[in-house]
């Protein structure tokens, strides 16, 4: 089977916005679909899996392997969502360089934040399912949060506006199937941007970038993800200062302690009209709805306790 590999060929925009040279996101495959005993052989698309290292004043600090899109956005969303930076104003310049193994992106931060980040003694090689790889010590995993700025409530109806026309955003999965989404919503439940990519952290940190760009106020709406809520994405939203973040699947235990400890809004099983909140619903606007009881992971014999499944499964992703 042939496979076109157009790996540093500009593949067309697929948004308006573009920051830094354009590389290929998805390459063209022979491939033999078999179908009910039916074979046909036939072309389709998959999406690009590019090492992109990040490179601080010099030094390489992390190699990601991510949808070759929006990079400037993913490094300036993962300095400030990796305490690298502080804030957007730290950052002096950035250079996007192309070679035969990746992408290099390279950043030049002031002094200041660049002393800090060699104390941190932490050099990651990312994976596709894995945000922390590379920490040297457990303590290292937990971290101080920035309060959240809370805004106006967020009323639930926004949720189920957003799932409305969360699949039009999404183009590269459309076309592939293999890109996970996070999106920016407003209070009102429109859309106002989505980033892809094959990893989850690497699409919210793509997307906290492009919000630091803009100066998106983060009380003003919430992150939509189409994947499931990691502990790392809470704790992306959380250094980032938004408040709420809504998924499609399911979230972790220590994701949703850690949204109880530190305030923010966490919420899964997105799905039409349908909704689960873990933490903090107090936030979230919705008539004749309240919690008959504290939320949050139960504690002692409690906790262990099995539930019965529930019906029709769940999709985990």
């Amino acid at each position: 089977m042939s496979l076109e590999s157009p790996y540093l060929q500009s593949p067309g925009a697929f948004d308006e916005e573009s920051d830094g040279p354009e590389f290929a996101t998805v390459c063209r495959t022979t491939v033999l679909r078999l179908d009910g005993g039916e074979a046909d052989t036939c072309d389709d698309h998959v999406v690009e899996e590019v090492p992109v290292a990040l490179v601080y004043n010099g030094i390489s600090h992390a190699v990601m392997l991510s949808t070759p899109e929006h990079l400037e956005d993913m490094a300036l969303g993962f300095s400030l969502t990796e305490g690298i930076l502080e804030n957007a104003s730290e950052l002096y310049g950035m250079e996007l360089v192309s070679g035969c193994e990746g992408i290099e992106v390279h950043m030049e931060i002031s002094s200041r934040r660049f002393m800090a980040l060699k104390e941190m003694r932490r050099s990651l090689s990312g994976r596709t399912g894995c945000g922390l790889c590379g920490v040297e010590s457990l303590s290292a995993v937990a971290r101080p949060y920035p309060p959240l700025k809370r805004g106006l409530l967020l009323p639930a109806g926004a949720v189920a506006r957003a799932l409305g026309q969360l699949q039009d955003w999404q183009q590269l999965h459309r076309i592939t199937g293999a890109v996970h989404g996070a999106a920016w919503v407003d209070g009102l439940g429109q859309i106002h941007v989505l980033r892809e990519d094959v990893g989850r952290h690497n699409a919210l940190d793509k997307l906290i970038g492009w919000m630091s760009k803009h100066r998106i106020d983060p009380s003003s709406g919430f992150v939509l993800v189409s994947s499931r809520a990691s502990y790392e994405m809470v704790q992306k939203c959380a250094m980032a200062g938004v408040g709420c973040l809504v998924a499609i699947s399911a979230p972790t235990g220590l994701a949703v302690r850690t949204a109880t400890e530190c305030g923010l809004t966490l919420a899964g099983f997105a799905r039409g009209q349908r909704l689960v909140v873990y933490s903090h619903p107090e936030y979230l606007a919705a008539e004749g709805v309240s919690a008959s009881r504290p939320l949050g992971p139960r504690k002692g014999d409690e906790a262990l306790e099995p539930l019965a499944p529930r019906s029709g499964g769940r999709t985990l992703m």
